[in-house]
Protein backbone atom coordinates (compact mmCIF):
# COMPACT_ATOMS: atom_id res chain seq x y z
CA UNK A 1 0.00 0.00 0.00
CA UNK A 2 1.36 3.63 -0.78
CA UNK A 3 2.52 5.56 2.35
CA UNK A 4 -0.52 8.46 0.57
CA UNK A 5 -2.77 5.86 1.88
CA UNK A 6 -2.98 6.30 5.42
CA UNK A 7 -6.20 7.76 6.17
CA UNK A 8 -9.87 5.93 5.17
CA UNK A 9 -10.56 9.04 2.75
CA UNK A 10 -7.79 7.84 0.42
CA UNK A 11 -9.51 4.74 0.39
CA UNK A 12 -12.98 5.68 -0.24
CA UNK A 13 -13.76 6.77 -4.13
CA UNK A 14 -17.35 8.23 -4.13
CA UNK A 15 -19.47 6.97 -7.36
CA UNK A 16 -20.98 9.76 -9.16
CA UNK A 17 -23.62 8.23 -10.85
CA UNK A 18 -25.95 10.69 -11.78
CA UNK A 19 -27.58 11.92 -15.46
CA UNK A 20 -26.00 15.88 -15.11
CA UNK A 21 -23.13 18.22 -13.67
CA UNK A 22 -26.00 19.59 -11.73
CA UNK A 23 -26.69 16.51 -9.52
CA UNK A 24 -23.68 15.45 -8.95
CA UNK A 25 -21.61 18.56 -7.92
CA UNK A 26 -24.79 19.04 -5.67
CA UNK A 27 -23.49 15.62 -3.95
CA UNK A 28 -20.10 16.30 -3.77
CA UNK A 29 -20.95 19.68 -2.28
CA UNK A 30 -22.98 17.99 0.68
CA UNK A 31 -19.85 15.23 1.14
CA UNK A 32 -16.93 18.19 1.12
CA UNK A 33 -14.66 17.59 3.78
CA UNK A 34 -15.20 14.17 3.82
CA UNK A 35 -14.14 12.27 0.60
CA UNK A 36 -11.55 12.46 -1.29
CA UNK A 37 -11.97 10.74 -4.46
CA UNK A 38 -14.76 10.74 -7.19
CA UNK A 39 -15.49 8.21 -9.57
CA UNK A 40 -17.03 9.66 -12.80
CA UNK A 41 -18.92 6.95 -14.96
CA UNK A 42 -19.82 6.84 -18.76
CA UNK A 43 -23.46 8.28 -17.91
CA UNK A 44 -22.06 11.40 -16.13
CA UNK A 45 -19.24 11.78 -18.56
CA UNK A 46 -21.45 11.53 -22.02
CA UNK A 47 -23.49 14.07 -20.62
CA UNK A 48 -21.20 16.64 -18.52
CA UNK A 49 -17.97 15.85 -20.91
CA UNK A 50 -14.70 17.27 -19.84
CA UNK A 51 -15.61 20.26 -17.70
CA UNK A 52 -17.47 18.21 -15.28
CA UNK A 53 -13.70 16.29 -14.66
CA UNK A 54 -11.99 19.87 -14.86
CA UNK A 55 -14.05 21.23 -12.04
CA UNK A 56 -13.57 18.47 -9.58
CA UNK A 57 -9.74 18.67 -10.42
CA UNK A 58 -10.03 22.26 -9.62
CA UNK A 59 -11.77 21.70 -6.37
CA UNK A 60 -8.57 19.57 -5.49
CA UNK A 61 -10.29 16.43 -5.89
CA UNK A 62 -8.74 12.83 -6.95
CA UNK A 63 -11.08 11.46 -10.10
CA UNK A 64 -11.58 7.94 -11.19
CA UNK A 65 -12.48 8.33 -14.86
CA UNK A 66 -14.45 4.68 -15.30
CA UNK A 67 -14.83 5.20 -19.06
CA UNK A 68 -14.19 1.26 -19.46
CA UNK A 69 -12.47 1.69 -22.90
CA UNK A 70 -13.19 -1.94 -25.13
CA UNK A 71 -12.28 -1.47 -28.71
CA UNK A 72 -9.34 -1.83 -31.84
CA UNK A 73 -5.70 -0.98 -29.53
CA UNK A 74 -5.07 2.06 -31.91
CA UNK A 75 -8.45 3.39 -31.22
CA UNK A 76 -8.21 3.07 -27.40
CA UNK A 77 -4.33 4.34 -27.02
CA UNK A 78 -6.18 7.53 -28.94
CA UNK A 79 -8.96 7.71 -26.46
CA UNK A 80 -6.06 7.14 -23.30
CA UNK A 81 -4.16 9.95 -24.73
CA UNK A 82 -7.28 12.22 -25.66
CA UNK A 83 -8.88 11.92 -22.04
CA UNK A 84 -5.20 11.89 -19.75
CA UNK A 85 -5.27 15.54 -21.09
CA UNK A 86 -7.74 15.91 -17.98
CA UNK A 87 -5.18 14.41 -15.63
CA UNK A 88 -7.59 11.52 -14.05
CA UNK A 89 -5.85 9.69 -11.15
CA UNK A 90 -6.88 6.67 -12.80
CA UNK A 91 -8.64 5.36 -15.77
CA UNK A 92 -10.01 2.01 -16.36
CA UNK A 93 -10.25 -0.31 -19.83
CA UNK A 94 -11.86 -3.97 -20.09
CA UNK A 95 -9.08 -6.63 -20.03
CA UNK A 96 -11.37 -8.54 -22.52
CA UNK A 97 -10.16 -6.25 -24.87
CA UNK A 98 -7.00 -8.66 -25.13
CA UNK A 99 -3.51 -8.40 -24.89
CA UNK A 100 -3.19 -6.26 -28.07
CA UNK A 101 -5.44 -3.13 -26.86
CA UNK A 102 -4.15 -3.16 -23.28
CA UNK A 103 -0.41 -3.21 -24.43
CA UNK A 104 -1.54 -0.32 -26.59
CA UNK A 105 -3.01 1.38 -23.80
CA UNK A 106 0.04 1.30 -21.37
CA UNK A 107 2.01 2.32 -23.91
CA UNK A 108 0.03 5.35 -25.14
CA UNK A 109 0.12 5.98 -21.29
CA UNK A 110 3.60 5.43 -20.05
CA UNK A 111 4.13 8.21 -23.37
CA UNK A 112 2.76 10.67 -21.33
CA UNK A 113 4.01 13.88 -19.45
CA UNK A 114 1.63 13.17 -16.48
CA UNK A 115 0.50 8.86 -16.67
CA UNK A 116 -2.63 7.78 -15.51
CA UNK A 117 -3.11 4.82 -13.59
CA UNK A 118 -4.61 2.77 -16.14
CA UNK A 119 -6.95 -0.44 -13.78
CA UNK A 120 -7.80 -3.10 -16.32
CA UNK A 121 -12.14 -4.58 -15.43
CA UNK A 122 -11.63 -8.03 -15.24
CA UNK A 123 -15.44 -9.68 -14.72
CA UNK A 124 -18.06 -6.35 -13.82
CA UNK A 125 -19.88 -7.12 -10.34
CA UNK A 126 -23.36 -7.43 -11.89
CA UNK A 127 -21.93 -10.89 -13.63
CA UNK A 128 -22.70 -14.06 -12.05
CA UNK A 129 -21.73 -17.81 -13.73
CA UNK A 130 -25.63 -17.49 -15.32
CA UNK A 131 -24.54 -14.35 -17.24
CA UNK A 132 -21.02 -15.18 -18.25
CA UNK A 133 -22.80 -18.60 -19.19
CA UNK A 134 -24.55 -16.58 -21.74
CA UNK A 135 -21.92 -14.81 -23.43
CA UNK A 136 -19.23 -17.94 -23.76
CA UNK A 137 -17.88 -18.09 -20.88
CA UNK A 138 -17.46 -21.39 -19.22
CA UNK A 139 -15.14 -20.57 -16.27
CA UNK A 140 -16.28 -18.97 -12.84
CA UNK A 141 -16.61 -15.61 -12.15
CA UNK A 142 -13.34 -16.10 -10.12
CA UNK A 143 -11.70 -17.80 -12.27
CA UNK A 144 -12.44 -15.75 -15.22
CA UNK A 145 -11.18 -12.90 -13.25
CA UNK A 146 -8.26 -13.98 -11.96
CA UNK A 147 -6.98 -15.47 -15.66
CA UNK A 148 -7.92 -11.71 -16.65
CA UNK A 149 -6.13 -10.04 -14.38
CA UNK A 150 -3.17 -12.36 -15.01
CA UNK A 151 -2.87 -11.10 -18.36
CA UNK A 152 -3.50 -7.17 -17.87
CA UNK A 153 -0.44 -7.63 -15.60
CA UNK A 154 1.76 -9.26 -18.48
CA UNK A 155 0.73 -6.29 -20.98
CA UNK A 156 1.65 -3.56 -18.06
CA UNK A 157 -1.64 -2.39 -16.48
CA UNK A 158 -0.53 -1.91 -12.89
CA UNK A 159 -4.21 -1.57 -11.37
CA UNK A 160 -7.41 -4.10 -11.65
CA UNK A 161 -10.85 -3.81 -11.00
CA UNK A 162 -12.26 -6.66 -9.85
CA UNK A 163 -15.44 -7.63 -7.29
CA UNK A 164 -14.70 -7.90 -3.56
CA UNK A 165 -15.08 -11.52 -3.42
CA UNK A 166 -11.90 -12.18 -6.09
CA UNK A 167 -9.79 -9.55 -4.01
CA UNK A 168 -7.95 -11.51 -1.81
CA UNK A 169 -6.76 -14.32 -4.49
CA UNK A 170 -5.95 -11.13 -6.65
CA UNK A 171 -3.93 -9.56 -3.89
CA UNK A 172 -1.98 -12.76 -3.33
CA UNK A 173 -1.10 -13.41 -7.63
CA UNK A 174 -0.23 -10.07 -7.95
CA UNK A 175 0.54 -7.91 -4.83
CA UNK A 176 2.33 -5.56 -6.70
CA UNK A 177 -1.31 -4.52 -8.39
CA UNK A 178 -3.70 -2.14 -7.61
CA UNK A 179 -7.24 -4.00 -6.50
CA UNK A 180 -9.98 -1.31 -6.86
CA UNK A 181 -12.95 -3.18 -5.77
CA UNK A 182 -16.81 -1.86 -6.86
CA UNK A 183 -19.79 -4.03 -5.45
CA UNK A 184 -19.36 -2.45 -1.84
CA UNK A 185 -22.69 -2.43 0.39
CA UNK A 186 -22.73 -2.06 4.19
CA UNK A 187 -24.57 -4.94 5.50
CA UNK A 188 -27.89 -2.73 6.14
CA UNK A 189 -27.90 -1.76 2.21
CA UNK A 190 -29.50 -2.98 -0.34
CA UNK A 191 -28.25 -4.85 -2.93
CA UNK A 192 -29.50 -3.49 -6.12
CA UNK A 193 -27.92 -4.97 -9.49
CA UNK A 194 -24.87 -5.89 -8.04
CA UNK A 195 -24.06 -9.92 -7.57
CA UNK A 196 -20.81 -10.32 -5.87
CA UNK A 197 -20.23 -8.37 -3.09
CA UNK A 198 -19.03 -7.22 0.14
CA UNK A 199 -19.05 -5.26 3.03
CA UNK A 200 -16.52 -2.09 3.06
CA UNK A 201 -14.40 -4.50 6.22
CA UNK A 202 -14.30 -7.25 4.61
CA UNK A 203 -13.34 -6.13 1.07
CA UNK A 204 -10.03 -4.01 2.95
CA UNK A 205 -9.31 -7.21 4.99
CA UNK A 206 -9.31 -8.98 1.75
CA UNK A 207 -7.17 -6.69 0.05
CA UNK A 208 -8.50 -3.93 -1.96
CA UNK A 209 -6.89 -0.65 -2.21
CA UNK A 210 -9.85 1.06 -2.90
CA UNK A 211 -13.50 0.88 -2.83
CA UNK A 212 -16.24 2.29 -4.94
CA UNK A 213 -19.72 3.43 -3.15
CA UNK A 214 -22.44 5.18 -5.06
CA UNK A 215 -26.09 4.47 -3.99
CA UNK A 216 -25.17 3.09 -0.22
CA UNK A 217 -24.00 6.42 0.25
CA UNK A 218 -26.04 8.96 -2.31
CA UNK A 219 -29.74 7.10 -1.59
CA UNK A 220 -29.10 7.44 2.19
CA UNK A 221 -31.53 10.19 3.76
CA UNK A 222 -28.06 11.78 4.76
CA UNK A 223 -25.53 11.15 2.64
CA UNK A 224 -23.10 12.59 4.51
CA UNK A 225 -23.48 10.47 7.70
CA UNK A 226 -23.48 7.79 5.53
CA UNK A 227 -20.30 8.17 4.11
CA UNK A 228 -18.91 8.69 7.83
CA UNK A 229 -20.20 5.42 8.65
CA UNK A 230 -18.34 4.02 5.71
CA UNK A 231 -15.08 5.24 6.27
CA UNK A 232 -15.40 4.34 10.05
CA UNK A 233 -15.50 0.91 9.04
CA UNK A 234 -12.65 1.47 6.58
CA UNK A 235 -10.51 2.64 9.16
CA UNK A 236 -11.58 -0.10 11.93
CA UNK A 237 -10.71 -2.51 9.07
CA UNK A 238 -7.57 -1.00 8.80
CA UNK A 239 -6.30 -1.05 12.33
CA UNK A 240 -7.56 -4.18 12.81
CA UNK A 241 -4.69 -5.48 9.47
CA UNK A 242 -1.81 -3.69 11.01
Amino acid sequence: MSPAMTAPRDRLIAALDFPDAQAALEEVLRLEGLIQWFKVGLELYLSAGASLVEKLKDQGYSVFLDLKFHDIPNTVAAAVRSVSKLEPEMLTLHASGGPAMMRAAAEAAASLPRTPRLLAVTVLTSMDQAQLTSVGVADAPAGQALKLARLAAECGIGGLVCSPEEAQEMKHALPSSCIVTPGIRPAEAAVGDQKRIATPAAAIHAGADYLVVGRPIFRANDPARAAQAILEEIAGAMGSTK
